[in-house]
């Protein structure tokens, strides 16, 4: 049976993507959920190994305008990122380099208390640049294997002169 570079292609694209996001799935990351009343702080804590880049999320399911604001910081209490939320569901990306416990803090300035879910882990990107080959790789041959395929096509048009 013959595989067509076309079929090879997508494949490619759909190994790569499931195996990025089983790495994503390993990752430590961490879960909480909590009531900000005004002016009040939550921290959460994640100890993160080597360099790679970090990621919080934060979701607030009764979201009526409120605004957090969110700061990352090492292991030595230096803000590596720090962010203001106004919407009901943000994702943030950090760089780190040391080894250590790294805290995210979310600060509530509204003036109303506010419900808020968090995601706070590694993103393990260094593990992902096999996975982002092959998908590299499938993408490109999708595309080499289509452009072939329309290069030659052509449309029928009627005669003009048709009674």
């Amino acid at each position: 049976m013959k595989v067509s570079p076309f079929k090879l292609g997508l494949a490619l694209v759909v190994i790569g993507i499931v195996w990025t996001a089983f790495i994503f799935d390993e990752t430590e990351k961490k879960y909480d959920s909590i009531i900000l009343k005004e002016s009040s702080s939550f921290e959460v804590k994640l100890e993160f190994l080597g360099a790679d880049i970090g990621y919080f999320k934060l979701y607030m399911p009764e979201f009526s305008g409120g605004e957090v604001f969110v700061q990352i910081l090492d292991t030595k209490e230096n803000v590596i990122q720090e962010q203001m939320v106004q919407t009901k569901m943000s994702v943030g990306y950090f760089d780190f380099d040391k080894d250590g416990i790294h805290t995210m803090k979310i600060t509530n300035v509204a003036k109303n208390p506010i419900n808020i879910q968090t995601e706070f882990g590694n993103t393990n990107s260094q593990k992902m640049y096999p996975s982002g080959v092959m998908i590299f790789a499938g993408a490109v041959i999708v595309m080499i294997m289509s452009y072939l395929k329309i290069k030659n096509y052509k449309i029928e048009q009627p005669e003009e002169n048709i009674s």
